[in-house]
């Protein structure tokens, strides 16, 4: 296949040097994804505490990571994104703040009692849990954007191994793609070209 590699006009600085922007085009033909891979990236931007890029067929899109980089031996609470082949398996979004995702992936409405169990004595550990829960969780109701909306990635999940991770996402960033807690982040003008390009059964490489 003949790979060309579109840089629009628009990227050209005042000084005639082209600025690398945040997607990169390549032209190909628009198959469903099944599979997307996830590296640091080659170089950092203003701002840009845990860069890395995210490849999705024809985008190259900028990603936030965890604060710990990719790591290959994960555990709770490292603030690493942990490297290996993970499936996407459904999502949650914010009915409240946006429509729902156009994707094959099921999308769930989020609840202001959803939460994720963090809590790795818990036999609860790493799955979705109702508020009130008496064991550490994460609140998943965010008062910020970063999760109006989120694709649950299939991790530390079977089997599941206490102190190992947990609540490991794909999700919205913030605006300067500050690190993660873990997770995979990016804006949310790049997660909605990405998920209706989702195919199922896609999965995450991160390396």
């Amino acid at each position: 296949m003949n790979v060309v590699r579109k840089w629009p006009e628009a990227a050209r600085g005042p000084s005639g040097v082209f600025a690398v922007p945040s997607v990169v085009r390549i032209q190909d033909d628009f198959r469903p994804l099944r599979r997307l891979v996830v590296t640091k990236a080659l170089r950092t931007g203003p701002g840009m505490s845990s860069p890395g890029r995210l490849i999705a067929g024809s985008l190259v899109i900028r990603c936030a990571l965890g604060a710990g980089g990719i790591i290959h031996r994960k555990r709770e609470g490292d603030g690493g994104t942990p490297a290996g082949r993970l499936r996407l398996l459904s999502g949650f979004f914010r009915s409240d703040r946006i429509g729902r995702p156009q994707s094959a992936l099921s999308f769930v409405a989020l609840h202001a009692r959803h939460g994720w169990c963090d809590d790795s004595s818990s036999s609860l550990y790493n799955k979705m849990v109702l508020l009130p829960f008496r064991q550490r969780c994460e609140r998943l109701w965010r008062d910020d954007r970063l999760y109006d909306t989120i694709i649950i990635l299939d991790y530390n999940m079977v089997p599941r191994c206490k102190d190992r991770g947990s609540a490991i996402f794909l999700h919205l960033a913030s605006e300067k793609l500050s690190a993660t807690a873990g997770c995979v982040a990016i804006s949310q003008r790049d997660m909605r070209r990405l998920l209706p390009r989702l195919g199922r059964g896609c999965i995450m490489i991160i390396r």
